[in-house]
């Protein structure tokens, strides 16, 4: 996946280097934690000095602040679904729905200013927007298809309905995923409760 932080090959194609890899995800944690705070357009010089590195690394490993923005939000999209596997295997299925659908909203809330910018700087050809949607749909309907086989949630529910339902609910909420979004997440999945076909545990 072009600009994943998990790229481990130069440009030319060559691996790259142990130092070199952990440098790239120096940079890429800080700029995450950095953008989070201080937005998109916080300084590229403060985002070295903090992974511990040259301005002139940075700049080797990603040209472009749009390419360091890119990077950032497919880690970050490349992190909520891969967390779907733990919660499967620590929750029951309809828990870890629950906790996977309150994680979507404070990442979607939190990258907010971030989609904007990258929106706004990448060119049509970009693919970056439709495969993190692939992605997270396809951890969603992993989630729905256990909690459904369980019987836990109403066997009618359309993973796409609640991909929006979802997205609608992130419009009310904050970096920090305030009570509001909270409760509307605890509205839905009453609803998705609703009509379930197992026993009430």
């Amino acid at each position: 996946m072009a600009g994943s932080v998990s790229e481990a090959v130069e440009p030319c194609g060559k691996p790259m280097r142990a130092d070199a890899v952990r440098n790239r995800e120096l940079l890429v944690s800080t700029a995450a934690r950095i953008f989070e705070e201080r937005g998109p357009e916080a300084p590229l010089e403060d985002i070295a000095k903090g992974a511990g590195v040259g301005i002139g690394t940075l700049y080797r490993h990603f040209p472009t602040r749009d390419a360091l923005l890119e990077a950032v939000y497919r880690r970050e999209v490349e992190t909520l679904c891969a967390g779907v596997e733990g919660l499967r295997a620590e929750h029951e299925p309809v828990e870890a729905l629950s906790e996977w659908m309150r994680a979507f909203v404070v990442y979607v809330a939190r990258k907010r200013g971030m989609a904007a910018a990258l929106k706004a700087a990448l060119g049509p050809e970009n693919t970056l927007f439709a495969d993190s949607h692939v992605r997270m749909r396809e951890a969603l309907s992993t989630l729905v298809g256990d909690a459904v086989t369980a019987g836990q949630i109403r066997d009618d529910i359309d993973p796409m309905d609640l991909m929006r339902a979802m997205s609608g609910v992130c419009m009310a909420a904050d970096p920090s995923g305030n009570p509001s979004a909270a409760r509307i997440i605890d509205l839905l999945l009453d609803g998705l409760r609703f009509g379930a076909t197992a026993a009430p545990r």
